[in-house]
Order: structure tokens, then sequence, then C-alpha cells
């Protein structure tokens, strides 16, 4: 026959397991991108003011992007306010039905607006932005800091896998589409590295 002590024995031993199985169990992440894509927008046409559309150089890449992307369907594209974004954007739209997601650009928050919607992205994320934004949020999403891509520089991707559990988060820089000319002088400081 057990006793009261006994049972106390037992209900201490069974609470014990109960939280040494919470402390190994495992513990869900936050919702994150697995994968996030980020690069300029194609190259724009020379008239159209502050706001231009692609010229037929960029709609090219604009294909090159969607064929770039054709093994996998990003769950979130991320554009600016600015029409050649989106008009970059438009082919991977069209062949995945995905939305792009538009932060206006201009204002200060800008890049934390788009990292702060990356973060809430879940899978692949696709992010066309600026030669002075991409870079930006590339650290902000935990990457390196890097310089402003040049403005003669329209083939620079950056792949970035984010950190998990502290970890920094890893960057592939690669091209895509037509391969840029030779670097201008101007740009010299400004090659990604």
């Amino acid at each position: 026959m057990q006793t009261r002590s006994s049972w106390s024995a037992v209900a201490v031993g069974m609470v014990g397991v109960v939280f040494a199985t919470m402390a190994f169990a495992p513990r869900a992440l936050p919702a994150q991108p697995s994968l996030v894509v980020l690069v300029r927008h194609g190259e724009k046409a020379t008239e159209g003011g502050s706001d231009p559309s692609l010229s037929e150089a960029g709609k090219a890449r604009a294909q090159a992007l969607a064929d770039a992307l054709a093994m996998t369907t990003p769950n979130a594209i991320i554009v600016s306010s600015l029409k050649r974004t989106a008009e970059t954007a438009a082919v991977v739209f069209s062949k995945t039905g995905v939305v792009p997601t538009v932060i206006a650009i201009g204002g200060a928050t800008h890049v934390a607006d788009v990292a702060a919607a990356v973060r809430k992205a879940t899978g692949v994320v696709l992010v066309v932005g600026h030669s002075n934004t991409v870079p930006a949020i590339v650290t902000a999403l935990g990457g390196p800091t890097l310089p402003d891509i040049c403005d003669a520089r329209y083939a620079t991707m950056f792949v970035l896998t984010p950190g998990v559990a502290g970890k920094a988060a890893q960057v592939v820089l690669a091209q895509y589409g037509l391969a840029d000319g030779p670097l201008p002088a101007a740009c010299a400081g400004m090659a990604p590295r």
C-alpha cells in the first residue's frame, strides 16, 4: 500500500519529467522566410521623369528574373512604390499569381518597413528595390554592410538565408540576366565585396 510520502515522491517525479520534457522539446521558431532574393529593378527608360518605366533592356531583365526563379515560387514579392520595381516583378507575378506588396519609398523608414515585411513572410521572398535600398535591406536583414549598387549595374542579385538562433544571415552575391559591362571608374568604391 502506498503511503502519503510515496505518492508525493511519485508526483514530484512526474512533475520533474514534465519539466524535463518541456526543456528538451522542440520549440517553434518565429515565422520567417527561408530564403530572400533581392535585386535592383531592371534598366529604366531615359524618359519618364522621376518615375520612368523599364527600357527594353529592363523588360528583358524582368524576364531573366522570372527565368532565374523558375524552379521556385515566392510566397511574397515586395516592391517599392515606383513603377520600375513593379514592372521588374511583373513577369514573376504573371507566372506565379503572387501579388506584390508595395512599400512606399521616400521616407526615412522605407528600408526598415521592407525588412519588417520580409520578416513577416515565410518561404521564399523576392524583394525588388533600388541601387541605394537593396544593400541597406540586406544589412537590415542581418547581412553585411554593403555599398550602394553602382547606377550602371543591374545584374546584381543577393540571395540571403536569414540567421537562426542568433547566427548571422548568409548572403550569396550572384548575377542574373545579361551581364553588366565593365565597372565604370565612378563606381569603383561601390563594388560589392
